[in-house]
């Protein structure tokens, strides 16, 4: 009997350090699977990239073609975007354009920056509308609105889709003239905060702009929507430091030789201005009126709209190629359709960031 019990107690012991070594070795081999699937996951969501649709087809800017192709490149330099663009079948280029790139007819962009996609268009002579317009908004994180003043109305159906689309949570950044297009267009008009030009009036809302004390400042329209003095460079302040797109960027900046928009008027609902610029009364008089000052107050050129679950950032910066150099321009942009994508802001804020002072320019040769 002592002999059975001490075979019984080895076999017991023998079967316990052989259910341990099996479990260590289950344990093991569920602790790999999961380490490698925490491991490919990691290594997939660092690979995939923001998908960004960048539209155009209709600017009074006719330097569209070219600035189109800059910001296409700084979103893909940064590694994080992949960049589509959808343009309308017919092509219309208005008078504003860069003399000094020395071309004959403002066409030419259009050969100089081809599409890479095999779409075919036409150029033509004014604005024509594009019965299929017709982008998958869905498709895509961001979108980039580089049309401008003029812009023929879209298809009620893409209107809609668009509208649905940035409803749901979609991203949008307006650059520039964008604000331009689409006066009539209610939910446009939302989506963008205050625009100006297109049709826009005293019925489309209201200025809004921030007076000497720092205070929002929304009045009726008087003398149209939409207005600009001459190309200077001007200082930019920060508004809100803490908000996403602009923390760590410094509290005053020199932006490059640009357009500087006031008057701009709209629902100017669910904004937020991140920083404005001040419009001096002889400095940014119109050229083409005399008699017009500009408004002495200090106009947003950066500033964010909620639209639904969407996300906008509206940047009234840009009008020309030199203007898009800007280290300003660039960094604002960039920061401004990661938050508008995701909500989120990760890039960092270059060394070469303009300061109060001096300009900062990264010349784009492409």
């Amino acid at each position: 009997m002592k002999e059975f019990a001490e075979r019984r107690i080895v076999y017991n012991l023998r079967c316990l350090k052989f259910l341990i070594m099996k479990n260590s070795i289950q344990l093991f081999m569920m602790g790999m699977v999961l380490l490698s699937v925490n491991f490919h996951s990691t290594l997939f969501a660092q690979n995939v990239k923001l998908k960004a649709l960048i539209i155009d087809g209709e600017n009074n800017h006719g330097i569209w073609p070219k600035t189109t192709m800059m910001m296409k490149d700084f979103l893909e330099e940064t590694g994080m975007f992949e960049v589509d663009i959808n343009r309308t079948a017919y092509t219309w280029q208005g008078p504003h354009f860069d003399p000094s790139i020395g071309l004959e007819d403002i066409k030419e962009l259009l050969t100089m920056y081809p599409l890479q996609n095999g779409q075919e268009t036409t150029a033509v002579d004014k604005s024509k509308p594009d019965p299929d317009y017709s982008p998958d908004f869905s498709k895509y994180d961001v979108v980039i609105n580089n049309f401008g003043w003029l812009a023929s109305t879209w298809p009620e159906a893409t209107k809609k889709n668009f509208e649905e689309y940035m409803a749901k949570g979609g991203g949008l950044v307006i650059v520039h003239a964008a604000d331009n297009s689409w006066g009539d267009w209610e939910e446009y008009n939302k989506m963008i905060g205050i625009g100006g030009w297109g049709g826009r009036n005293a019925e489309s809302g209201t200025y809004a702009h921030l007076n000497d004390e720092g205070e929002l400042i929304l009045d009726k329209p008087e003398g149209g929507c939409g207005s600009h003095g001459p190309q200077y460079e001007y200082t930019i302040e920060t508004r809100d430091a803490d908000h996403l797109i602009m923390k760590g960027i410094p509290a005053k900046w020199l932006h490059a030789k640009d357009e500087l928009y006031e008057r701009l008027c709209g629902p100017a609902e669910n904004m937020t201005i991140l920083a404005t610029a001040y419009a001096d009364e002889e400095k940014n008089s119109p050229p083409w009126n005399k008699n017009m000052k500009g408004t002495g107050m200090h106009e947003p050129v950066l500033f964010t709209i909620d639209y639904g679950k969407g996300r906008i950032f509206h940047t009234i910066l840009g009008h020309m190629g030199y203007s898009m150099e800007c280290v300003g321009f660039m960094t604002t942009f960039l920061r401004g359709a990661e938050w508008a994508a995701t909500g989120k802001v990760t890039q960092k804020i270059p060394d070469d960031f303009p300061g109060p002072d001096e300009v900062s320019i990264r010349k784009w040769d492409k």
